[in-house]
């Protein structure tokens, strides 16, 4: 599998509203001609962005972002819905922040809270309906941006995974986007680091048989309270890291993860060290049992000027390829009893009626067939959405009104713990749905 990794976009207005006068511009020209070189063989699997695709938080930031995006993906060969990404704390809205006074209580409260109470505090505040909204109501504009990328984060679910296609071995890839900007936006906790939280309800990171999990975040460990906690949970359980913010292309390889640190596709010019970069990584399962490894080949790429293009940040031996193999052995999940212990088959019980449990992974939407669904349902005119959440029976004509950006998507999440797979359906059926949507659900169907 092929990752194209971006950060720190900064798409600021009003300088991105008017391309002909958009200083940042030609490196994104430039950044994209590397990348269609260097995927001349190979295309793009999946981009992941870890934070900072606009400047401000506004919506209108945000509308450049997704096409210059949906751009590269048709570029590097990559399919628009497989793009995936997080929030940084120039996602945020800080003109939210700085005019409610329940935003900045709630957000006072987790930092201000006892180290050993920080997390209970964090619950408290996610699970109250007011301060819950309040801490997500300046990532507004953001959400309606990630919505239908299947990425939008909320107080029920402040961060979002996605389980990838097989990478061989019986090995599926699973991305972890992890929201480190809830307390972001008010007394300047992001110039300094140490001074964000991200807790223990975002790195679970179950680390599973037969599952590479793989970490986006905008903030590195260091930027956290709780830094040595983030630091040992993504170092043990998460192989792959990727995060942002700092502007500094950084490459960290062991034989129990990488990590990669972006530099900002469009960094502040005034910045000591401006070198807008990105990151081009090729993974795949090598060998079995408990030799088994993961064996990774990254390509940092960095602009250099005069003459002006990306060429490679080289290892220290000299090498453009930054190769690992990174070791991931095979684990029996069971044990096999000997033959001559096994017991006495038992007499044939009526089975009793399966209770389903709603998984985490349903929760989270996080199969790709489902993203796919998601980004093709989004594609759709506002009264052909409707029609489908009413024929589902998931909205009733007197909330059709109330129906925010990523209510939508939220609204398909009922379908699926039912098992009402006719969503899928619904976006295929009505072909005089399809002829006014201008074809584009057959063109975004998934492979």
């Amino acid at each position: 599998m092929r990752l194209l990794h971006l950060s720190d976009i900064h798409f600021k207005e009003p300088d991105c509203l008017d391309l002909p006068t958009d200083p940042e511009r030609p490196y994104r020209t430039r950044l994209k001609a590397d990348l269609v070189e260097l995927c001349a063989e190979k295309t793009v699997d999946a981009i992941l962005v870890s934070g900072d695709i606009a400047f401000k938080g506004h919506p209108a930031e945000f509308a450049v972002a997704d096409a210059w995006l949906k751009e590269l993906a048709a570029a590097s060969g990559c399919r628009p819905d497989r793009i995936y990404v997080v929030p940084g704390n120039h996602d945020v809205d800080r003109s939210i922040c700085r005019g409610s006074a329940v935003i900045s209580n709630a957000q006072a409260a987790i930092a201000r809270a006892p180290h050993l109470h920080r997390e209970t505090v964090l619950r408290t505040q996610l699970r109250d309906s007011e301060s819950g909204a309040a801490l997500f109501k300046p990532l507004a504009a953001y959400n309606a941006f990630a919505s239908p990328l299947g990425c939008f984060v909320s107080p029920a679910l402040p961060y979002w995974f996605y389980n990838l296609d097989d990478l061989g071995g019986g090995v599926t890839l699973r991305l972890h986007g992890l929201t480190s900007t809830l307390i972001s936006g008010l007394e300047d906790r992001d110039d300094q680091p140490g001074r964000l939280y991200l807790s223990p309800l975002q790195t679970v990171l179950d680390p599973e048989p037969d599952v590479l999990n793989l970490v986006m975040s905008h903030h590195p460990p260091r930027w956290f309270m709780d830094e040595h906690a983030v630091d040992d949970a993504v170092n043990d359980r998460a192989p792959l890291q990727f995060f942002g913010h700092e502007h500094r292309q950084r490459c960290i390889a062991t034989d129990g993860y990488m990590r990669f640190s972006a530099g900002a596709v469009n960094p502040e010019r005034h910045e000591a060290d401006w070198k807008p970069g990105y990151n081009v990584i090729d993974i795949e399962v090598v060998g079995t049992g408990k030799e088994r490894v993961v064996r990774v080949c990254a390509r940092v790429r960095q602009l250099q000027k005069n003459p002006e293009r990306f060429i490679a940040v080289t290892t220290k031996q000299g090498h453009d390829v930054w190769t690992q193999d990174i070791l991931f052995p095979s684990h029996a999940t069971h044990v096999v009893r000997p033959a001559e212990a096994q017991p006495a088959p038992a007499a044939a019980a009526a089975p009793a009626a399966p209770v389903h449990v709603a998984t985490p992974a349903e929760v989270a939407m996080s199969s790709p067939n489902t993203k796919g669904l998601v980004f093709r349902f989004w594609n759709l005119a506002d009264s052909q959405k409707r029609e489908i959440m009413f024929k589902l029976k998931l909205i009733t004509h007197s909330r059709a009104d109330h129906h925010g950006p990523h209510h939508s998507t939220r609204s398909l999440r009922p379908a699926r713990r039912r098992g009402r797979q006719g969503a899928r359906c619904a976006l295929h059926q009505p072909r005089h749905l399809q002829a006014h949507n201008g074809g584009r659900l057959a063109h975004h169907a998934p492979s």
